[in-house]
């Protein structure tokens, strides 16, 4: 999205928020370039003998790079007009998170004053001096691509954003009742002066600043107006809902219109929209001796006065006005970003409400899995688990009639005695929860761990959370120092004599609506060994137990980068002894250096190392010496790529789970990988892993230069990896 799903948050993280790209006529994506080359300086991460220290590129850098290929789908003629629309919003989305995080947390390692180097040596301020130049030239892009091609050509589809000049009288009179009924209650103007303060200017929010001047002394005055974010953003003009065409008008510009009903007796001399975005990447700090519920909220309650990070400001904002701005809210200039056209273009989400199918990518029905039955007759979980496991490929895969159909079986099954469940992102009106609620009230024993650190979604898991034990659940808040990021779910069973326990460990979270979004994998199993691993697992997350190895999963913090690390060593001894060897990782981000360092030393050993990430890639690829049997790609697409696959040819084993390979995922979450066995399911995994790494499937290349160039080149020969994938799957439109 964002979140720790960034792309899109929620599409809403997404942040956190869904990529598309259809099957099309072919990518006419630009080469997207890093930002400048890694600095020589001296870097935190000793240089393990035969390895050069400038080997990594920038973390944060990277994440510009990965943004500026998601503003190239918006830029892609070959898309349906308002995915391409969707592609801007996101875009912006995932911007906004990007300032609030991990610009907020640059600025504050950077007021500490302490000699911290991002690991390919540059200092917070270097990085912050990078982002901001970069940031300045994609937002010029980002706007460019709106009001030069995107804005024009929905309105020759007859679907227009205007303003109010554009507008004829009858539709200015409709629009002033509206103003006058349903806005002009809700705002507050709020004057500067001796005896009223600069207000406080909430995050994220739109704001117009106005200068008025009292007629009679001449004097002049700032005030600030809100835009309200209780109202659509994107006023629809025309009273009829079924008409094709689609006219709509900014909120702000209403407002703007009628600033002299606020200021009655005033002249409005002047006016400008702007934006703030505000630190939000805090920490609770966790105290073993205290509730983790109330130290979170008293920190999700001083998030909103975070200090700012970014103002935003129109073009045509005049200089004594911005100055005013950069002094109340003290805000450096160099965290200025001036838009030349329509502020916060997240409000193009507004777009995909629209009935216009010709301009979108075409609806798909996910498939539900055979081994499930048909959605109408539906075949028992436990009794198919019983004989064979089965991997679901979500959106292909339907998720409401397998996973989904896995918990309501199970809490309407009189046989079942426990449920034992990991939540950390899930939607509004959850069935998953609902049925975890349903079991207890069964009386079944329903254990759910609510991670209610997940970012920018702690307020609703802490909803979820008290609702769920309002109904008798167990809930756990999570561990002490630690997010638990893992996405597992046990069903324990009696039958008859035996015990029986039915497992699902996935990549993606429990939400049957990013479901529909987000590309993820999931096992569903019945195997008594790792029913005896996520019971162990659950009396870690639940319990003081402190158990580290298990059988068939590896869990971090202690188990995924240690387990990672002896994989690509038995890799790199198999090509020593001149036997096939061979990685393929599909990861969201790849920056751990313990990792990197380990993909180099393969690749040294003529190990061949194909990646395909989705985000950051902090590895640099085809670096004579270092990596030249290392070879990155980037698919972006109609999904957001968001399954973590790892397959180790010599060592014969296929690994999924929720964990990518960063320092948080390793070191400061619960994770878990899962060990794939079934042949039969391992052969599914090689086809997707086959498919992403075909050279004829569209996506981006990374160079050894750190420049992200389109590919292949012959677009006769182009095929899409998410469009097969519907195809192979039978999803249907």
């Amino acid at each position: 999205m964002s979140s720790d799903e960034t792309f899109p948050r929620d599409i809403t993280d997404a942040t956190d928020r869904s990529p598309g790209n259809g099957a099309g006529t072919g990518p006419r994506f630009r080469a997207v370039p890093s930002a400048p080359p890694a600095v020589t300086a001296p870097t935190p991460v000793a240089a393990p003998e035969s390895l050069p220290d400038d080997r990594y590129f920038n973390r944060e850098l990277s994440w510009q790079d990965f943004n500026a290929r998601v503003l190239a789908l918006a830029e892609d003629a070959s898309q349906p007009l308002l995915e391409r629309a969707k592609f801007l919003a996101i875009f912006a989305s995932n911007l906004d998170e990007f300032y609030m995080v991990r610009v907020a947390g640059l600025k504050r390692r950077d007021e500490t004053g302490l000699p911290v180097r991002s690991a390919d040596g540059l200092t917070p301020r270097e990085q912050l001096a990078y982002i901001a130049k970069r940031n300045q030239d994609l937002v010029e892009r980002h706007t460019l691509a709106f009001e030069d091609h995107v804005r024009p050509e929905l309105a020759e589809h007859d679907v227009r954003i205007v303003t109010w000049a554009d507008l004829d009288t009858h539709d200015q009179l409709r629009l002033s009742n509206y103003f006058s009924e349903q806005i002009f209650p809700v705002l507050t103007p709020l004057a500067v002066d001796p005896a009223h303060p600069f207000p406080y200017i909430s995050g994220l929010s739109l704001n117009l600043a106005v200068t008025v001047r009292d007629p009679e002394e001449g004097t002049e005055r700032f005030a600030r107006v809100k835009v309200p974010n209780n109202v659509p953003r994107l006023i629809r003009v025309e009273q009829q809902r079924g008409s094709r065409v689609a006219t709509f008008l900014p909120l702000e510009e209403l407002i703007a219109s009628h600033l002299g009903e606020l200021f009655t007796g005033m002249e409005v001399t002047e006016h400008h929209i702007f934006r703030v975005t505000r630190n939000a990447d805090f920490e609770v700090e966790e105290d073993r001796d205290e509730d983790l519920l109330q130290a979170l909220e008293r920190e999700l309650a001083q998030r909103r006065f975070g200090p700012p990070v970014r103002l935003e400001v129109a073009q045509d904002m005049s200089e004594h006005m911005l100055e005013l701005l950069l002094r109340e809210l003290d805000v450096d200039p160099h965290d200025v970003v001036e838009v030349p056209g329509l502020l916060d273009l997240t409000c193009l989400f507004q777009l995909s409400g629209l009935d216009r199918k010709e301009l979108k990518d075409r609806p798909f029905v996910p498939a539900t899995h055979p081994a499930f039955g048909e959605r109408e007759t539906p075949k028992s979980v436990f009794a198919m688990l019983r004989e064979n496991d089965v991997l679901v490929h979500h959106p292909y895969d339907s998720f409401s009639t397998s996973v989904q159909r896995f918990i309501e079986q199970a809490a309407n099954d009189d046989k079942v005695l426990a449920i034992k469940q990991t939540l950390y992102r899930t939607s509004g009106d959850s069935p998953i929860v609902n049925a975890l609620i349903d079991a207890a009230e069964a009386g079944k024993q329903v254990v759910a761990l609510v991670e209610i650190k997940a970012r920018f979604d702690e307020e609703a898991n802490i909803t979820w959370a008290r609702t769920l034990e309002r109904a008798g659940v167990h809930v756990v808040y999570g561990l002490v120092g630690l997010k638990t990021h893992c996405k597992v779910s046990m069903v324990v069973r009696q039958e008859g004599s035996t015990i029986r326990r039915y497992c699902h460990l996935g990549t993606g979270n429990y939400n049957p609506k990013t479901a529909r979004l987000y590309e993820d994998l999931g096992l569903l199993t019945a195997d008594p060994a790792i029913g005896a691993d996520l019971t162990d697992l659950f009396n870690v997350l639940t319990g003081y137990s402190r158990q580290e190895t298990y059988r068939n999963i590896l869990t971090s913090p202690n188990g995924i980068r240690r387990g990672i690390l002896r994989m690509i060593g038995e890799e790199i001894e198999h090509a020593q002894a001149g036997k096939q060897a061979g990685i393929r990782l599909k990861v969201n981000s790849l920056v751990d250096e313990q990792v990197i360092d380990a993909l180099y030393r393969a690749s040294q050993q003529g190990v061949p190392v194909d990646v395909v990430v989705r985000g950051i890639c902090a590895l640099k690829p085809r670096v004579p010496g270092l990596s030249d049997n290392i070879h990155v790609r980037s698919i972006l697409g109609r999904f957001l790529e968001h399954s973590r696959v790892f397959h180790f040819q010599a060592g014969g084993t296929h690994w999924i789970g929720s964990a990518d390979m960063m320092h948080r995922n390793l070191d400061r979450r619960i994770e878990a990988l899962v060990c794939v066995k079934d042949p039969k399911l391992t052969a599914q995994l090689d086809e997707v892993l086959d498919s992403a790494l075909d050279p004829a499937t569209r996506c981006w290349v990374l160079t050894s230069s750190g420049e992200w160039s389109p590919s292949p080149s012959d677009e006769s020969e182009v095929r899409d990896h998410q469009v097969e994938l519907l195809k192979r799957h039978g999803a249907t439109g």
